[in-house]
């Protein structure tokens, strides 16, 4: 949000409550200029639950909103494979010299990975008995 304060933001994630926090209904009002009495955590207001927190960090009025996808959607969970496969083999206890020797290691990495050691992710989940 921070490399263009004024575009339009959409996050998707998944339904962990770390991403329906009071101090991310904090940070998006801030960014958004929105202000208002947000009630107090676990009391009132937006701030009451989880449920009213993700409300307002999913209002389509806002330049900065969040997506929630349902539990259990494999194709986020294979892509946080990816993440903490790079984040293991290459971002932990590295150093980079600027944004764009990030972005070059990340591509000459990716390169590497493809050819060398990647394979397809096994999803395991089966769903729920009750939706089949």
């Amino acid at each position: 949000m921070e490399t263009d304060p004024e575009a339009g933001w959409i996050f998707l994630v998944d339904q962990l409550n770390i991403h329906q926090s009071e101090s991310l209904v904090r940070l998006v009002a801030q960014h958004c200029k929105i202000q208002r009495d947000f009630g107090v955590k676990g009391e009132s207001g937006i701030l009451q639950s989880m449920a009213t927190r993700a409300a307002f960090l999913s209002d389509e009025s806002y330049r900065i909103r969040f997506v929630y996808i349902p539990k259990h959607t494999s194709w986020l969970n294979q892509i946080e494979c990816w993440f903490s496969i790079l984040v293991r083999r290459l971002l932990k206890r590295s150093s980079f010299t600027s944004t764009e020797d990030l972005q070059h290691q990340i591509l000459d990495f990716i390169d590497y990975f493809n050819p060398t050691l990647a394979k397809p992710f096994v999803w395991k989940f089966v769903g729920f008995p009750e939706f089949d």
